[in-house]
């Protein structure tokens, strides 16, 4: 009898909430409900967020969710600072605005659909966490919720391709806030993952009461004052909306040594146009903990000049060019590349990404086809100059804001300059080749922009870099910059 009622019961117990495409449900409201507009605000605050140096790895970051309008700007303080990472996941967690329930909703399969597209679920890294933490689904909680669907489109600019792992945390109790960072701990290494802590700082206060309460409340992060932002939100102080996600990043970030808080930018509601007696404030930060610098060894040099090698002979060759991904973990890292071909000494092309946008073997891939046809300064590549071209690579490491010439290093820096539209970039080894000093250097760096000789002295963004630069003839002898190490 009791077999018969147990089979009667899962013959009529209801099937699992579907999750699929979640469709936009802010778009129109938080920010603009059309793609060209959206793609067109979101790039703008990119290109105005200051460069941030970050000689660290990125675990996560505090972003706000209000509409762009208020905190996009802010938002994209810390977008900013983190899009030279190699993140194939962003595990994004917000604060359940419309649905009150015990632990977490993790969406485990589908995607997150903006103007922009969708942003796919990473299913099997969803199951995973919400297995280990003991969270269900719970449709009502994302189905009107903003928190995480405002954080997509910056994603899908920044990381595009990226999955997401969209997490809603209902109340911010303790057990919640260990029990995600503990599945976090236990789920995330060995993936490239970024998480994103979803909040606002405090709401509806006066600009001066909130700016107090929130730069005390921005220190006790910084501090990493978990036990005491736990209590004051456990009792409801009006510090975070989204207390318990950011929690939740800083007890899985404390596992990693050294780990600290980058602050990037504050700002509240009234700086937009809200009133000044009833502010939201906003905050942009990065946790972070020291990271091991980028290097290559002489056997991955090799392998990128070969691949090198490879695809500029087989596109002079009208061949496919088609190279399987390395297993080697370097050679995925997103870094950004120059390639140079020199004939017989002599320069005959170099183009290349100084932003790390695509896999270093991918990069090199091509900024060798590009200078071999698209520099503009010389004709296409032929056939018959293969076997006199050489292969110069040189591997970036990040953009440094350059306050004063005097800290240019020649044959260090290599040196970047833009200014209003107009963008220009000189590798190290370019100054040393040619004999520069630094203040040629700044006026060649303003040439290469199409700027006077004199633009960089007012207006513009000044960049130095370093770079790890070698070569297929007589590269390994090279011990000065092939023993170069990159953050």
């Amino acid at each position: 009898m009791l077999l018969r009622m147990l089979c009667l019961w899962l013959l009529i117990a209801p099937a699992a909430p579907a999750q699929g495409i979640r469709k936009a449900v802010v778009a129109g409201q938080f920010y603009p409900g059309g793609k060209d507009l959206l793609s067109r605000q979101i790039d703008l605050f990119l290109r105005e967020a200051p460069r941030e140096t970050i000689d660290a790895t990125i675990r996560g970051l505090i972003v706000p969710h209000a509409g762009y309008v208020y905190s996009g700007k802010i938002a994209a303080r810390a977008y900013a600072a983190a899009s030279g990472s190699s993140v194939e996941t962003v595990v994004i967690i917000g604060p359940a605005h419309h649905l009150g329930f015990h632990g977490c909703s993790v969406y485990q399969e589908g995607g997150y659909e903006t103007p922009l597209g969708i942003a796919e679920i990473d299913a099997p890294l969803a199951k995973r966490i919400s297995r280990s933490g003991g969270f269900l689904f719970r449709p009502g909680a994302h189905r009107e919720e903003h928190s995480i669907e405002v954080q997509v489109p910056f994603i899908q600019t920044v990381f595009p391709g990226a999955k997401i792992v969209p997490i809603l945390m209902g109340y911010p109790e303790s057990e919640t806030v260990l029990a995600l960072s503990a599945a976090l701990k236990k789920c995330l290494p060995g993936t490239r993952s970024l998480i994103i802590a979803s909040t606002d700082l405090s709401h509806f206060l006066a600009h001066e009461e909130a700016s107090v309460r929130d730069e005390e409340t921005i220190r006790s992060i910084r501090e990493l004052k978990t036990k005491s932002l736990l209590r004051k939100i456990e009792r409801g102080a009006n510090i975070m909306c989204g207390g318990g996600p950011v929690l939740s990043l800083l007890e899985y970030a404390r596992a990693y040594p050294g780990t600290t808080v980058k602050a990037f930018a504050y700002a509240d509601s009234s700086e937009a146009g809200g009133p000044e007696d009833r502010v939201v404030g906003y905050f942009a930060g990065a946790v972070i903990s020291p990271s091991t610098p980028f290097s290559l060894s002489p056997w991955e040099k090799d392998r990128l000049l070969q691949i090198s090698r490879t695809a500029l002979s087989r596109s002079l060759l009208s061949q496919p060019i088609d190279v399987p991904p390395p297993s080697n973990p370097n050679l995925l890292r997103k870094r950004g590349t120059f390639v140079t071909l020199k004939k017989k000494g002599s320069l005959r092309g170099c183009i290349g990404f100084s932003e790390p946008i695509l896999p270093l073997y991918q990069s090199v891939i091509q900024a060798v086809i590009f200078a071999a046809k698209r520099d503009p300064r010389f004709p296409p590549v032929s056939r018959s100059e293969l076997p006199d071209l050489e292969i110069e690579i040189s591997v970036l490491g990040p953009l440094v804001p350059l306050d004063t010439p005097r800290n240019i290093k020649i044959g260090t820096h290599g040196l970047i300059i833009e200014k209003n539209d107009a963008r220009g970039l000189l590798l190290p080894q370019v100054p040393v080749e040619n004999g520069w000093s630094r203040s040629t250097f700044l006026k060649q760096v303003c040439r290469k922009a199409g700027l006077p000789i004199d633009g960089w002295e007012s207006g513009a963004r000044l960049y130095t870099f370093e770079a790890i630069v070698f070569r297929e003839s007589g590269s390994h002898e090279k011990s000065d910059k092939d023993g170069l190490s990159l953050s």
